[in-house]
């Protein structure tokens, strides 16, 4: 049966859409929604709830519906569940189908929930999956995840394509209705750059659903068009239709959801699906809107019950009748302008039931005047019908008590509580929110960033009053943006509406004594009911956050959007306090669902772990390279020749290293530019060493504590300039260490005149080691002189090599003679190539990661991280050498002055050398002071790294050991499955502990 009106609406009649809902075909137009398509077809079922597969229908026309949750699908790979019907835009073809429900729609079995619900009160299962024990796994818990959920998740990979952009502007306007316009046009004409979006598929927000609002002599929707052609025209205003306002993140950074093609037909072949904002705006005026609120009374939830506002905009913006015969029960004005609405397009209005005691004005009057039946002092006892309501039962109230009054047969029932203004953007920007006793709902209070609030959001709901209050918001925020050329705008505007009061109805409804059986909803998401409320608070709960995570009311998509004040009143009263003592939820990000497709963008596949490869990768592919990952790079592990195992290759290149020479690619050290007039202070603030007394040329082995004091990365750091430092950092830890550097900076100490810039990707890093190292270099480097007394260990200077620009560090991590060649990323493999040629004359081999880490454990050279475990101070490394003599303060400084940190029993880095030959220590085994213990044993410390070492002929193994310093030549013991193996506590620097090699 159609329910479509001959007229009228925003709908494209010419342009008949087909689609299908539950594999049944339908026709709707042009310009509707899912929604709006299936209540032209007569169809009000379109789900069942969440716990007790009871019937629900479409409530709202917005964002914040409730029920009506379907899956959509183009094809087996476009397949997206939990999408509401009435943000569904409806094209030719569209797939879509009902969830939560077996074997259909109308004959669910899950039903029987229903019967059996005073088995499944608020938190039922908290109480119910505790015994026996072993059922949770075989019993309990796939039954939950089968039931668990709304749609189905998609079970192939998304073909489609995501965008994500960065803009920034002066002043964004999110909101499209009739305030926030008027805060564009405003902002616009300030000189402002204006970004406006709005959730919806045209601009207007409430005027779309209103014939009876007149501005400027037009009615309301052609001066919205007029007002949105203005904006188009002007070129420092970018409009966004479809586009979600999702977070509100520190500094103004607002996160934007815009929906390119989910509505049409025919998507073109690689267009983005939908594009992810991510906007800093100067100023952010909000104009949100409002919600309306519905009403709690028992059997609420039958399809045919919406809000009286969405019967509204079903009418006028869609041209569809929600029913024939309609009951509204309202305790605010504005349903009785729906009213009006439903009478002069034929719909017969039985009854307009007023919760208030004396409902008086214009609306009231009118719809008086129209001869529909007013009944003030009214309450609902209850509802009937099945898939559909069918009738409602009326009572009246009298000094507290209730009395039936009469009942009405109908197909559908109106419902308005007032308006609930929309704040959770203005809560998520950390603002405070102060409760309006007048409109009983809170509002935006104190400001956290630079934004304004403006229109039904902050409370004010009528049109006049919302289009100046938007106004001048744009104008403020356009001179608060500091725009070029600001100027103040003139706008005003001449509205013919009517007023519409701020009456409100919080909780739930009177009822009769004794109540009716049937349940009263308030979150229809999760089927919370108003016993569920009561039963949390006779349960002990008494904060509205603890009440929400008991009754799991106000979660999933709905947000409380619905929902929330109700509750809170319910709770308010149950415990007997005022609403704003029971407190408000939170509103978490994203507040309206976002796709995972937007927010990963391009980061799927291969870029969502991206592979990320040094300069000499493909030669080292080519010579036979080992790879391992180390962090997100590929290194190159060891290069095995004929025959050759890992161990082989690494004795091999240790031995080559130590006699002759080796060369190796060390370009994923996080590299950070630390530059400005303080960048010495900000290093000496930072770093546990002394920066200040550090020559220009030189360099420096820099250690970075946490504020507890402990490791947290270290690295070579050199002085190119005064005012210039070139820091590296681990591989891992190059993220992690500038963003600690950022932190500091602009939080601790934004005093100080310094910049960051990371240049990890920005260098080639060529690692030219061993005795030979300077013989293989000296023919290739100009304007450096690279003898050991010109260039002592630990220099930098700036030269060529090649001809190319070059920083050249004398540093070694093996202990022997040592260059660390730094060039432009472009000119690494070309250079690395040349080396490697000059190189083989002198018997270079090329080595990797694996030898890296024999040669510098053989020296006693720490890797944070492995032989750190964020629990070492730079003493128990034995680094204490490091802090700087004169220094008053550093980063961590003050943890280790505690007593706890100086104790003698504290793990130390220390050396083991096993007592038998031929024997390599686990890493990560432990070590006991004495043997032959049997579980619990007593610990002392744990090997962080082992290995054997050629050079020296027998294994090595670096440990933190309580007290190990001490323990040096004594013999503890590592418990291994075959036995306690005997070991001896040495220095960790088992290889030329002078020195004598590095400084040749």
């Amino acid at each position: 049966m159609s329910s479509r009106t001959a007229g009228g609406g925003r709908i494209d009649r010419s342009q008949p859409l087909r689609f299908t809902f539950d594999g049944n075909s339908y026709e709707g137009c042009a310009g509707d929604t899912l929604a709006s398509g299936l209540l032209a077809n007569g169809v009000h079922l379109v789900g069942r709830s969440f716990k007790y597969h009871r019937p629900r229908g479409i409530l709202a026309a917005g964002s914040e519906e409730p029920n009506a949750l379907v899956t959509v699908s183009r094809d087996a790979a476009r397949y997206t569940p939990n999408l509401r019907a009435t943000q569904v835009e409806l094209y030719d073809g569209l797939i879509a189908m009902s969830q939560n429900r077996w074997p259909s729609l109308r004959h669910d079995i899950g039903r029987v929930n229903d019967l059996f619900s005073r088995f499944f009160p608020a938190g039922f299962y908290y109480k119910t999956f505790m015994w026996p024990r072993t059922a949770w796994k075989a019993l309990y818990e796939p039954v939950i995840r089968r039931a668990a959920g709304l749609g189905s998740a998609p079970t192939r990979p998304d073909p489609d394509r995501y965008a994500q952009r960065y803009a920034h502007c002066d002043v964004l306007v999110v909101g499209a209705g009739p305030a926030g316009i008027a805060a564009a046009l405003a902002a616009a004409d300030g000189g402002a750059r204006v970004m406006l979006c709005d959730e919806q598929a045209e601009f207007g927000g409430s005027l779309l659903g209103d014939v009876a609002a007149h501005i400027d002599g037009d009615d309301g929707r052609a001066w919205v068009e007029r007002s949105i052609a203005a904006l188009r025209l002007n070129t420092r205003v970018t409009l966004l239709a479809r586009t979600t306002a999702f977070g509100y993140f520190p500094h103004n950074l607002i996160g934007l959801n815009e929906r390119l093609t989910d509505h049409l037909s025919h998507p073109t072949q690689g267009q983005p699906r939908e594009r992810l904002w991510q906007v800093r705006a100067r100023t952010v005026v909000l104009a949100t809107g409002a919600i309306e609120r519905p009403l709690v009374f028992p059997g609420n939830d039958r399809p045919g019950i919406l809000l009286a506002g969405a019967g509204q905009t079903y009418l006028n913006r869609y041209g569809v009748r929600v029913g024939t015969r309609v009951v509204i029960v309202t305790a605010a004005d504005a349903a009785y302008q729906a009213a009006l609405d439903l009478h002069d397009a034929g719909v017969v209005v039985a009854a307009v039931a007023d919760v208030r005691q004396a409902p008086s004005g214009a609306l009231p009057e009118a719809v008086r005047l129209e001869g529909i039946h007013v009944i003030p002092a009214s309450t609902v006892l209850g509802t009937d019908g099945d898939l559909r309501v069918s009738r409602i039962s009326l009572g009246r109230t009298d000094n507290g008590s209730v009395r039936a009054a009469q009942s009405f047969d109908c197909d559908a029932v109106l419902m308005s509580g007032g308006f609930t203004p929309s704040v959770h953007l203005f809560s998520q920007s950390r603002g405070k929110l102060e409760w309006n006793e007048k409109l009983q709902a809170f509002i935006p209070g104190r400001s956290a960033e630079n934004e304004r609030s403006a229109g039904a959001c902050r409370g004010v709901f009528g049109l006049a009053e919302a289009l100046a209050d938007g106004a001048t918001a744009g104008a403020a925020a356009a001179g608060a943006a500091a725009a070029p050329e600001p100027r103040a705008s003139s706008r005003r505007f001449l509205v013919e509406a009517e007023a519409i009061g701020s009456d409100t109805y919080l909780g739930a409804l009177p009822t009769a004594t004794p109540p009716s059986k049937d349940k009263s909803f308030v979150d229809w998401q999760h089927d919370v009911t108003t016993k569920d409320l009561a039963l949390a608070t006779r349960e002990g709960f008494q904060s509205i956050e603890h009440v929400k995570r008991y009754t799991t009311t106000g979660m999933a998509t709905d947000q409380g959007k619905t929902s929330n004040l109700n509750a809170m009143a319910i709770v308010a009263q149950k415990l007997d306090v005022t609403l704003p003592q029971v407190g408000l939820t939170t509103f978490r990000m994203p507040y309206t669902p976002v796709t995972f497709g937007s927010f990963a963008g391009i980061s799927r596949g291969d870029l969502f772990d991206p592979v990320r490869t040094t300069p000499t990768h493909a030669w080292a592919a080519a010579n036979g390279a080992m790879f391992e990952n180390v962090g997100l790079w590929k290194r190159a592990r060891y290069f095995a020749r004929a025959g050759e195992n890992m161990h082989a290759a690494v004795a091999r290149e240790c031995l080559a290293v130590r006699n002759a020479c080796g060369i190796f690619d060390a370009s994923t050290l996080g590299k950070i530019e630390v530059v400005g007039a303080d960048a010495a202070e900000f290093m000496n603030r930072l770093y546990i060493n002394s920066w200040t007394t550090l020559g220009v040329g030189r360099s420096r082995y820099g250690i970075l504590c946490r504020d507890d004091g402990f490791i947290y990365d270290d690295g070579v750091v050199a002085r190119l300039s005064d005012d210039r430092f070139h820091v590296t950092t681990t591989t891992g830890g190059a993220p992690r260490v500038l963003a600690m550097m950022e932190d500091y900076r602009q939080t601790e100490w934004p005093d100080l005149k310094v910049w960051l810039t990371s240049t990890t990707e920005q260098w080639a890093v060529i690692a030219v080691q061993g005795p030979r190292a300077r013989a293989v270099l000296e023919s290739l480097v100009e304007g450096i002189d690279i003898s050991a007394a010109a260039m002592p260990h630990m220099s930098v200077g700036r030269g060529l090599i090649c001809g190319i620009p070059m920083l050249l560090f004398r540093v070694s991590f093996t202990g022997e003679l040592g260059f660390e060649v730094n060039v432009p990323a472009d000119f690494g493999a070309a250079v690395w190539e040349a080396i490697y040629a000059s190189g083989q004359r002198h018997g270079m081999v090329e080595y990797g990661t694996e030898t890296m880490h024999v040669l510098r454990a053989e020296k006693g050279y720490i890797i944070v991280g492995q032989d750190t475990d964020g629990t070492v101070t730079p003493d128990d490394a034995g680094l204490t050498w490091a802090i700087g003599k004169t220094k008053t303060d550093f980063v961590g400084k003050r943890s280790l002055q505690r007593e706890s940190m100086k104790a003698s029993n504290r793990k130390q880095l220390v050396g083991l050398r096993p007592r038998s030959a031929g024997v390599t220590l686990e890493e990560g085994a432990q070590v006991a002071a004495k043997p032959g213990q049997r579980p619990p044993m007593e610990l002392i410390g744990h090997v962080t790294s082992s290995y054997a070492s050629s050079v020296l002929g027998y294994s090595i193994a670096l440990a933190l050991v309580a007290g190990g310093r001490a323990k040096i030549g004594q013999t503890v013991y590592v418990p291994m499955p075959g036995g306690d193996l005997e070991v001896e506590v040495t220095s960790p620097v088992f290889y030329d502990p002078t020195g004598a090699r590095i400084n040749g």
